[in-house]
């Protein structure tokens, strides 16, 4: 993926729901202009979720989400309904469709999607067939394409303007400085490519007018040497936090790619109240450790095996974890006393804080890989001071 395409994540994720039969792939496929989802007259033929990521005008870059009909049948109907109401979690906005020659539609799920305070819209599909329209409903024929453009208008309203603009790191900073990016090359780095928060860090400082300056951990020390004037900020791979804070001198910013993530999401605060529960582990207790992509487990692998080495150590206990990644997330979350979850740089916002709201209905205190090991450093309140956030190390 280049620096100027955007990921799935930073994307408006639009899903559409509805009974087998009311058209939903074939409204899907006429709003995309694509033959994304299978089409047939037989039910059921949606029996996963599908997925497609595209630019669509004028909503901009957005991912399509086709689901199963909630009206399906039988035990594997019912897992089908399950993947499709699980797409809840990650949906910007909706589109219930709705069969225009019976007007039947679930109306269960308009009242989750309005419990999930996600706007939506009704559409009755298979326009081409009525005589009669009733006033004030929204018709559409993905046969003929009448009303798509109508459509496309409306879920762009739907998507609302953008306004300020999140920013990954360059909001914290003047305009014109110099940060250090220190991102380490080991076995588990991919190969020949940058992860998707080191990607968005090093575009975000270069379109505001710094410089990005990048350098492995076992350069750094040269690396700040080797400048002319004092970096404005270290950004640093959370693994090796605590090798980068004895090296970077107190007087220069430091925090980690994950924090920043944390923060771009919107569950920082909430990170930073969760990593506490380490100190009240007790022996016995479990740890799930999530992760929003999958990726090939390398032998020091940070998620499996170096974070719960840490935890092991610092706390004194004899700790479980389980482990979860992708679109896999639990739906029994009560038998885990912490969850430890990644940067979720693959996860839109919605999925992510989607998550921490379960956590929290739940009790369970919710963290992620970053604020854990600076926590476990002693130098979270370092990582956290250049947010303008207190935290006292103990």
């Amino acid at each position: 993926m280049g620096l100027n395409s955007t990921p799935r994540s930073e994307r408006f994720h639009i899903a559409f729901f509805g009974n087998r039969n009311a058209g939903k792939s074939s409204l899907l496929n006429a709003v995309s202009n694509q033959d994304i989802a299978v089409v047939s007259e037989r039910k059921g033929t949606t029996t996963d979720p599908v997925y497609k990521s595209m630019e669509i005008l004028p909503i901009g870059p957005c991912v399509l989400i086709d689901t199963p009909g909630l009206d399906d049948e039988g035990e594997l109907g019912g897992l089908r309904i399950r993947k499709a109401r699980e797409v809840l979690r990650k949906a910007d906005a909706a589109v219930i469709v709705a069969d225009a020659t019976s007007g039947d539609y679930p109306e269960d799920i308009e009242k989750e999607i309005k419990a999930e305070n996600i706007p939506y819209i009704v559409v009755f599909n298979k326009e081409d067939q009525l005589k009669e329209r009733k006033e004030g409903l929204f018709y559409v024929s993905a046969k003929t394409k009448e009303h798509i453009e109508d459509l496309r208008v409306a879920l762009s309203r739907l998507k609302g303007e953008e306004k300020n603009e999140k920013k990954l790191v360059s909001d914290l900073i003047p305009e014109g400085s110099t940060v250090v990016l220190v991102i380490p090359i080991d076995s588990s780095a991919p190969k020949g490519r940058l992860i998707l928060p080191q990607q968005q860090a090093i575009r975000d400082i270069l379109d505001s007018g710094s410089i990005a300056v990048c350098t492995k951990d076992t350069e750094l020390e040269k690396t700040l040497s080797r400048l002319s004037y004092k970096a404005d900020l270290v950004i640093t791979d959370s693994q090796a936090f605590r090798k980068v804070s004895e090296i970077v001198p107190e007087c220069i910013p430091l925090t980690s790619f994950s924090i920043l993530m944390a923060r771009y999401k919107g569950f920082l605060d909430e990170a930073v109240r969760g990593v506490e529960k380490i100190k009240k582990l007790e022996d016995k207790d479990t740890i799930l450790i999530a992760e929003g992509c999958t990726h090939h487990r390398q032998c020091e692998d940070i998620g499996t095996v170096k974070i719960p080495n840490w935890i092991r150590s610092y706390t004194g206990k004899d700790i479980s974890f389980e482990f979860s990644s992708g679109q896999g997330f639990p739906e029994n979350l009560e038998k885990y006393s912490l969850i430890i979850h990644c940067g979720a740089c693959m996860l839109n916002e919605k999925e992510v804080l989607s998550r921490m709201r379960e956590a929290e209905r739940r009790n369970v205190a919710f963290t992620n890989y970053g604020t854990v090991i600076a926590f476990m450093n002693g130098i979270l309140s370092r990582s956290l001071e250049i947010m303008g956030k207190v935290y006292t190390d103990v």
